[in-house]
C-alpha cells in the first residue's frame, strides 16, 4: 500500500481500481448518504465509469491533492475517504476538504483526525493559502467537524441540489480557513517558511 499521509490512527492511501467494492460498500448506507443525495446508493457502474476515474485522474494532474482511502491502524479496516483538492475551476491553492466515512467510524473522531493532518500538510508544503468545506446546515455532525478541525464559518447560502433531500430548505453552510489564520492558531506567526 502506497502511504500518502499517516495520522495517529490511520494511514490515507491514493484509491486504485480494486477499490469498487469498497466504495460501492460505503456508498450503499442510506445513513452515509443521508445528506448527498437523500440516501439512495450509489450504482456501482457510476461508481466504476464516473467516480473512480476522476478520482485517479487527480493524482495524475495534482501533486498532493485528490482523493484518499482512510484504513485504520494496525487492523486496515476500510473507514472511508477524503479528499483534499482544489474544484473544478478553482485556483490551486484554494482547496475543498471532504470526508465519507462508514458509520462505525462516526463519533470516533476520524473525521477530524483526518482533516487537520490534510489541513496542516496543505499549509506546510501544498502551497495552500486557503481550505474550505460546506454541508447542509441540518448535517450538524460533519459540520462540527469542520469547527473541530479549526475552520471558521463563513456563509449560509442556499445550494442548488439536483434532488430533493430532507432539511435543504435551511441551507448550506460553508466554513473556511485561511494559512494566515491556521498560522496564527498554531503559533507561527513570524516563522520563516523553511521551519515550517
Amino acid at each position: 500500500m502506497e502511504v500518502f499521509l499517516e495520522t495517529e490512527r490511520m494511514v490515507l492511501r491514493r484509491f486504485t481500481l480494486e477499490d469498487v467494492d469498497l466504495i460501492v460498500e460505503l456508498d450503499s448506507d442510506p445513513l452515509v448518504m443521508r445528506y448527498i443525495n437523500g440516501g439512495v446508493p450509489t450504482p456501482r457502474e457510476e461508481i466504476v465509469d464516473d467516480y473512480l476515474p476522476a478520482w485517479l485522474s487527480y493524482y495524475e494532474r495534482f501533486e498532493g491533492f485528490g482523493f484518499w482511502a482512510a484504513h485504520a491502524k494496525p487492523t486496515g479496516e476500510f473507514l472511508g475517504w477524503f479528499h483534499f483538492r482544489p474544484p473544478p475551476g478553482a485556483e490551486l491553492d484554494d482547496v475543498e476538504l471532504g470526508y465519507r466515512l462508514r458509520r462505525s467510524a462516526w463519533g470516533q473522531g476520524y473525521a477530524t483526525e483526518g482533516s487537520l493532518a490534510l489541513i496542516e500538510r496543505g499549509f506546510r508544503t501544498g502551497g495552500v493559502q486557503r481550505v474550505f468545506a460546506s454541508t447542509m446546515v441540518v448535517n450538524t455532525g460533519s459540520w462540527r467537524v469542520m469547527e473541530k478541525a479549526g475552520l471558521k464559518l463563513v456563509r449560509i447560502f442556499q445550494a442548488d441540489w439536483p434532488v430533493r433531500i430532507e432539511g435543504d430548505e435551511q441551507g448550506d453552510v460553508e466554513y473556511a480557513l485561511t494559512r494566515q489564520e491556521w498560522l496564527e492558531s498554531v503559533g507561527r506567526v513570524g516563522v520563516e517558511e523553511s521551519q515550517l
